[in-house]
């Protein structure tokens, strides 16, 4: 997600973290920032908008100084602006913090924080940890020499989330402090100077010898050498490591395409997602939606616009709303919802999902329901995007910066909030039973546990690509949500390995294109819908007549499918509901490994854009 850089040594600090920043440019961002120790105060430049901005906004006479931070923003609290833009101070100044993550529980920490008479200046989660910070230091002897690594350990033991926090304190001038809880940071060993980043690329150009900071580890770091120890002050020793890639591939995180690295990143971002909004058993807490009292149980009818894969989401999340909430629930194609004079009428809910947020279509498709007195809910990724601003209600994804086209976490992440939505729906009009919500609670938060189970066993799905990358036709097939998922299954393939794909209802086979099933014809059977098992079984042994050679996803522990599918890709054994958010990951596997072996651009397919921004 956000860029994070730091220095400390003999040379001027701040030309080293504006390019460390500008070599994390590809993680996505919508402000930027610097913090320099500058003789004995802080100098602290910072602005919404591209590095150019903030380079602007420097001037003719920069701050100077050997020791700084540096930080990338990718908006979760706050829209972009100057003040939301990191590094954030205490109310003395004598104090910044930049951050990556997110902080749970920042809002009751702010409050007890005001109450106490800290000024805050920004919206952001950030901001409390500088203050929380700045209270525990004063608490602390002045004369004690581990002052400041004591008030961080003592800050972050109030806070709770996922978070990579670095420190930098005009009273400690001597070193920066780094914190890692989930998200990654990474120190670079130089000759008689340390940096600090949240990815390797930025490091390259100064050293290859680094160190990884662990989960629940804080490092402090100095011109000399670094000393960790874990948040209770037990010492940890990590070993150096030499990096061998080069530049291009070190963006990459050391995998070949950004879109493998994406599918690969799809755990994390799972775990995002749900993060802060599952603490309660039996009650799903979506930060940014707040429906008025009442509109759920008087709802009439919830209205799904998106487009392409956000589409495929919804129309996961339309059969999960209607299955759990029981409220009518249509999907439409956004670029066809306003052409059509849709009956939008009553108490309505409008749920827009674009990953970017600026998807024409989709806006478009909004505003037009909210003409027609539908309220608006946005699911999206991007803080501060057209569609989150013109919203009442925004459910963000988290799914961090998504750089190839073709969309992989994005997507799963959609799937993720749209589940919890329909759990939230469910309970408010009283349709799910509590026992039943907790086992969806406890389900969504060990799925970014199983989607590592998932990615943990690839050979197979590397091993039937080989094989098949010469096909020229396939077709997927699935009921109910397996269908949904069928879809984007059908979708990635054909974007990225020009390889004609189509997706279809199991049950709609007969009604024409089982014409077109031959020996050539591999056939992806999605078969996680137990409720439906028997009749996808029956459309398989349709496809095997022809003599296709049938592929199926199906759970680990399902010993009846083998009977019928040539083969098989596992996936781990989880409530049906929540199954699309798995079944859909060896397929993008496929499709990547199809495209690669077919020798496409897996990144930036032809003739397709990463946000559609026109009708």
């Amino acid at each position: 997600m956000c860029g994070i850089m730091g220095y400390v040594g003999p040379r001027p600090a701040l030309p080293v973290l504006l390019d460390g920043l500008r070599r994390l440019e590809y993680r996505g961002y919508d402000s930027a920032g610097v913090a320099l120790l500058d003789g004995d105060r802080i100098a602290v430049r910072k602005a919404a908008g591209k590095l150019g901005v903030l380079e602007a906004a420097l001037g003719a006479n920069p701050p100077a100084g050997c020791v700084g931070i540096g930080h990338t923003r990718w908006a979760t609290h706050g829209i972009p602006t100057d003040a939301n833009a990191h590094p954030h101070g205490d109310c003395t100044g004598r104090h910044v913090v930049i951050h990556n993550g997110i902080i749970e529980n920042y809002l009751p920490l702010k409050e007890r924080l005001e109450a106490e008479g800290h000024r805050f200046r920004s919206d952001t989660d950030t901001e409390v940890l500088a203050h929380l910070i700045e209270a525990a230091h004063a608490r602390l002897p002045a004369g004690r020499p581990d002052r400041l690594e004591a008030a961080v350990r003592e800050a972050l033991h109030q806070a709770s989330g996922a978070y990579a926090v670095v420190v930098l304190s005009a009273d400690h001038p001597e070193h920066i402090i780094a914190v890692r809880m989930v998200s990654p940071l990474i120190i670079g060993v130089g000759d008689g100077e340390m940096l600090l980043a949240s990815d390797i690329p930025a490091l390259l150009p100064y050293t290859r010898d680094v160190i990884v900071i662990g989960d629940g580890e804080l490092a402090v770091i100095a011109s000399d050498g670094v000393a960790i120890s874990d948040l209770e002050g037990r010492v940890v020793t990590r070993p150096v490591q030499r990096i061998t890639w080069d530049a291009t591939m070190a963006e990459k995180g050391g995998y070949a395409h950004f879109m493998l690295k994406e599918i690969y990143e799809q755990p994390r971002a799972l775990h995002e997602t749900v993060m802060g909004r599952l603490d309660r058993e039996d009650r799903v807490e979506l930060d940014g939606v707040a429906l008025p009292e009442g509109f759920v149980e008087r709802l009439d009818k919830i209205w799904v616009v998106a487009c392409g894969t956000a589409f495929h989401a919804g129309l996961a999340g339309r059969w999960t709303i209607e299955h759990l909430a029981r409220v009518p629930v249509e999907a439409d194609l956004a670029s066809e919802l306003r052409y059509r004079d849709p009956l939008i009428e009553g108490t309505t809910l409008a749920v827009a999902i674009s990953q970017s947020g600026e998807t024409a279509d989709t806006l478009a498709a909004s505003r037009e329901a909210r003409a027609r007195g539908s309220r608006l809910l946005a699911v999206t990724n991007v803080v501060g995007s057209t569609l989150a601003r013109e919203a009442d209600d925004v459910l963000f994804v988290r799914a961090g910066p998504e750089i190839a086209v073709a969309s992989t976490k994005a997507y799963t992440t959609m799937l993720a909030a749209l589940q919890m939505l329909a759990v939230d729906l469910g309970v408010q009009r009283g349709t799910l039973s509590r026992g039943r919500a907790s086992a969806l609670i406890a389900g969504l938060r060990h799925l970014p546990v199983l989607a590592q189970e998932v990615l943990s066993n690839t050979a197979p799905v590397e091993a039937l690509a080989q094989r098949l990358c010469r096909a020229e036709h396939a077709f997927f097939i699935g009921r109910g949500l397996d269908y949904a998922v069928a879809m984007e299954g059908s979708l990635k393939l054909k974007e990225i390995s020009y390889l004609h794909s189509e997706a279809l209802a199991a049950g709609e086979l007969k009604h024409g294109t089982l014409a077109l099933v031959t020996p050539e014809t591999p056939v992806f059977a999605l078969v996680t819908q137990r409720a439906v098992f028997e009749k996808t079984v029956s459309n398989i042994q349709e496809v095997r007549a022809r003599g296709a050679e049938v592929i199926a996803v199906a759970y680990d522990d399902d010993r009846e499918i083998g009977r019928y599918a040539d083969t098989v890709l596992r996936i781990p054994s989880v409530d049906e509901i929540l199954a699309p958010a798995l079944a859909i990951i060896p397929l993008q596997l496929f499709a990547y490994h199809v495209a690669v072996l077919r020798g496409h651009d897996v990144d930036q397919p032809r003739n397709l854009a990463k946000s559609v921004t026109v009708e």
